[in-house]
């Protein structure tokens, strides 16, 4: 044994180096994947942007929705059974492919009634296209990666996006009811931001959902296009759909991270974590032969007697048997007194009462009123709840005294 544990540290030290070496020369792999998830710290995640809807909206309620849509406003309209009556603007960022017809449904009838609708993505779920009578086009961009976006009405500077190879503008509108609030460009100015009035409410339609990403908000002053795209919401409640970035990421893959998954991409923290890991199956396993074995703890039997009996007389009360409880306990009483005191107990009169006293060194009135019941009880043919808990009374004062 004593040459056992040497090896093993000559082991877990060639374990440190390589770690440590590996450590050293790893890279960090940066994960491009569009996922718009609100909760990831990715470049193209949008928790930057999540975090800054409550200083955005001040004192308005901020409700991210984790259903589709329909079942979400279905449940907290008027006559719903949901906590609350949804009323401001409902904003979904990218992934907006994926709602399902009766959600694109009652998110409309959510805009009729006087509410605002904001969805920034590539391209819509074929029923907004369908509906609203809108077509997107996208275009490549051929000299760089760059593509540029300003606004029709707001004095912001153009804001240049990069790792762009392409643009999505819109081709067709209704525009002579539809209002042009930004453009974009490669080479040539293209719409990709417009207001849609629909019923009470209005609609907000924007091609460049990486605008929204924490890459671009957290670059130069990209993120002042932003402010800009939300300056158009009502100072209202905001619902910000969750829904679709749980279910998927933009490429059809769900997205499943662990608790451990931001922790493991640090990569002095990934290497100590495992490290950790491997030090203590070592431990386990130059400690295992060691360690007495676990002694067995056996219990001892139970006496279910008295759980019997209280599963028999639970039965009788629970039946309202009160007779036959009665006559029960007289006579495990009786019983009692045959096998404890050696009395004959088949005649209960004042001389058994004096024996009694004698023999237990109890009050003869105590007795005596127990004896005295007992033999009135007998008399009776029809017995209450009552005479039952008075009987009970009686022979536990009985045992106590």
């Amino acid at each position: 044994m004593n040459k056992v544990i040497p090896i093993g540290l000559i082991i877990a030290g060639l374990i440190v180096v390589i770690a440590f070496t590996l450590g050293i020369k790893s890279t960090r792999t940066i994960d491009w994947e569009e996922s718009f998830n609100e909760k990831s710290n990715k470049p193209y995640g949008v928790s930057v942007f999540y975090k800054e809807l409550p200083k955005l909206f001040k004192n308005q309620k901020i409700r991210t929705v984790y259903h589709q849509p329909a079942s979400y406003l279905t449940a907290n309209r008027e006559d719903g059974y949901g906590d609350h009556v949804a009323e401001g603007s409902f904003i979904i960022i990218g992934n907006s492919d994926y709602l399902e017809d009766d959600s694109v449904d009652e998110l409309l009838n959510f805009v009729g009634a006087g509410n605002t609708l904001f969805i920034s993505d590539y391209y819509f779920s074929q029923k907004i296209h369908d509906t609203l009578d809108i077509s997107v086009k996208y275009i490549k961009n051929t000299k760089d990666s760059i593509s540029y976006h300003y606004f029709k009405h707001i004095d912001i500077d153009t804001v240049n996006i990069d790792k762009n190879e392409g643009i999505n503008y819109f081709s067709s509108f209704d525009s002579i009811n539809y209002s042009i609030l930004g453009h974009t460009k490669i080479d040539s100015s293209l719409v990709n931001f417009i207001e849609i009035p629909f019923g009470k409410g209005k609609i907000y339609l924007h091609t460049e959902p990486k605008a929204f990403t924490n890459y671009n908000l957290l670059k130069e002053d990209r993120y002042k296009y932003v402010e800009g795209l939300i300056s158009y919401l009502p100072e209202n409640n905001i619902y910000f759909d969750s829904y679709t970035k749980i279910q998927t990421g933009y490429n059809g893959d769900v997205e499943k991270e662990s608790n451990l998954s931001w922790f493991l991409e640090q990569l002095s923290f990934k290497w100590a974590w495992y490290m950790a890991l491997i030090f203590g199956l070592l431990f386990i396993i130059f400690n295992a032969k060691r360690r007495q074995r676990i002694i067995k703890t056996i219990k001892p039997l139970q006496n279910t007697t008295i759980d019997f009996v209280k599963t028999i007389s639970n039965l009788y009360y629970e039946t309202q048997d009160h007779k036959n409880l009665i006559d029960k306990k007289i006579t495990y009483f009786l019983e009692r007194l045959r096998v404890d005191f050696n009395m004959d107990t088949t005649t209960l009169d004042n001389n058994f009462i004096k024996k009694l006293a004698l023999k237990t060194g109890k009050k003869k009135d105590d007795i005596k009123k127990l004896i005295n019941y007992i033999n009135w009880l007998r008399t009776k043919n029809e017995y209450f709840e009552i005479n039952l808990m008075q009987l009970n009374r009686l022979i536990e004062a009985f045992y106590l005294k």
